[in-house]
């Protein structure tokens, strides 16, 4: 992978659409993480199969940059969500049942050679008991609504901050919630705050990677009339992946 010549962190992005068969269903967000030798495609486990929505694919499809010197070059890549009549990607449930998250592994050498892509790794995670302050600043990395730089096929930043303690399960789940402002299309979305005096190990990602991006959170009770959206997100703590990519 040659350095390329825009901000790393929007590299590790990937838009997902999901189809079944030749038939496109839907348009998601996603990132690379990458274990040992082993690289991943996170997204929201809802993309893959989503029960309540009778959404099933077969096959997800993503964008890859292929040439470091013109960013405007890029290839759909397949990738098959069955093998056998089996799913091939790892999903997990906890103690308050199932997580939001779902990884597949990408064979590198699937890859067309020039592919441009960056990915986390273990490192950008959080250490047990990193403390993020309730006014830290974070980005959240999609494709809301799909939309995104077609030209260079580069996603979006949006600005969040914290709407709970980090660290805590809220209302017991295994996320915490960000005020932000999102939409359809950022499921998946990879959600960042910037290390200062990162090393070496985080490579040219000084960037932690606190959660991955479910949904919005509403309430039941909300008068559509009165009152307006909460504007919370449900975000899936990171350190689901660390379970999700074992060998």
């Amino acid at each position: 992978m040659s350095a390329p010549t825009v901000d790393p962190l929007l590299l590790t992005a990937a838009r997902v659409l999901t189809f079944d068969g030749q038939i496109s269903l839907t348009s998601a967000s996603g990132f690379f993480f990458e274990r040992d030798d082993r690289l991943y495609l996170v997204t929201s486990r809802h993309v893959l199969a989503d029960e309540p929505s009778k959404h099933f694919p077969d096959r997800l499809e993503i964008e890859l940059h292929t040439d470091p010197d013109n960013l405007a070059e890029s290839t759909g890549f397949s990738i098959p969500l069955y093998r056998g009549g089996k799913s091939v990607w790892r999903d997990a449930v906890d103690g308050a049942g199932a997580v939001d998250v779902g990884v597949i592994r990408i064979e590198r050498g699937a890859l067309p050679e020039s592919t441009v892509y960056r990915a986390f790794t273990p490192a950008h995670l959080p250490g047990s008991g990193e403390r993020v302050e309730i006014d830290t600043t974070l980005l959240v990395i999609g494709f809301p609504l799909g939309f995104h730089d077609t030209l260079h096929h580069m996603p979006v930043a949006r600005q969040a901050s914290l709407a709970s303690a980090f660290g805590l399960r809220f209302q017991g789940q295994g996320y915490f919630l960000t005020d932000a402002r999102t939409h359809r299309g950022t499921s998946g979305a990879l959600v960042v705050t910037r290390i200062h005096g990162a090393g070496e190990e985080c490579g040219d990602l000084p960037w932690m990677l606190l959660g991955v991006h479910s949904s919005r959170l509403d309430l039941g009770t909300r008068d559509l009339v009165q009152d307006e959206a909460l504007g919370l997100n449900c975000t899936w703590y990171s350190d689901i992946l660390l379970t999700l990519t074992e060998a």
